[in-house]
């Protein structure tokens, strides 16, 4: 495997990334919060890349996996600069982008910000605007005021230690919701999500494909898979799914 690379971005965080070369458009995966680059769907497209020689980027959020910072100090709009930083010094040319659960919300966000460069999306239990539509509005009165009166509130996690929440986190996301205004998506989309993820609910995805708007969106759900989805089977479907993107026609 090929030693991690880094390079700094604008705005002075150090970001870890895998870049394979081939043909374009590049593939870049973005994972979701508190994951890696180093996830089973990550590497996995990797090796899917590399076997059909086609442009591959991973890469580490700020305060995730191999870059600099810590989580708690990070916020939606920080991995959003970071993304389009990463995108803008390492990729050229037309993108299809594909996101896992927040990277989903990140993938919204980069198709609003270069839709341009976006040739299409795919992505994996996408979870839209969810600081404000789970965290927010399942916090308790005492979890608001604890967020009010400690800047942060720690919350269970079925994967992983709590999540360590921020006043910032919240504040900073209602700043990047993009299901309350025009969501245009002028490209191949593929949803994918699971009917047994407890993370993100089938509503939410019911959600976003009712309100973005494009000629080709579709929205696949997959009886008995959970949040993960990184199965064998499951696996299969996401390089499928980005290979329909790859082979449609470039819309104008």
């Amino acid at each position: 495997m090929s030693a991690t690379q880094f390079f700094d971005s604008p705005q002075g965080r150090r970001i870890a990334y895998h870049k394979t070369d081939g043909a374009g458009p590049t593939v870049v995966f973005l994972g979701g919060l508190k994951s890696d680059m180093e996830g089973t769907k990550a590497v996995h497209l990797e090796a899917w890349a590399k076997a059909r020689g086609q442009s591959f980027l991973r890469f580490d959020y700020s305060g995730h996996g191999e870059s600099s910072g810590t989580f708690e100090e990070g916020c939606i709009g920080d991995w959003h600069e970071d993304t389009l930083a990463t995108l803008d010094a390492l990729t050229e040319g037309p993108l299809v982008i594909v996101g896992s659960s927040m990277g989903g919300w990140q993938a919204l966000l980069a198709a609003k910000s270069i839709p341009a460069r976006i040739q299409g999306l795919v992505t994996i239990a996408a979870a839209p605007d969810f600081t404000e539509d789970s965290y927010w509005a399942g916090f308790s009165d005492e979890q608001k005021a604890e967020l009010d009166r400690e800047g942060q509130v720690a919350l269970p996690s079925d994967y992983m230690e709590p999540y360590i929440i921020t006043k910032r986190m919240i504040e900073d996301g209602r700043t990047r919701l993009v299901l309350r205004d025009q969501l245009s998506l002028p490209f191949p989309v593929r949803f994918l999500q699971g009917t047994e993820d407890t993370a993100v609910s089938s509503e939410v995805a019911y959600r976003l494909l009712d309100h973005a708007e494009g000629e080709d969106i579709q929205l696949l759900m997959v009886k008995g898979k959970d949040h993960r989805f990184s199965d064998d089977e499951c696996l299969r479907l996401i390089e499928t799914k980005v290979e329909e993107v790859l082979a449609a026609p470039v819309q104008n």
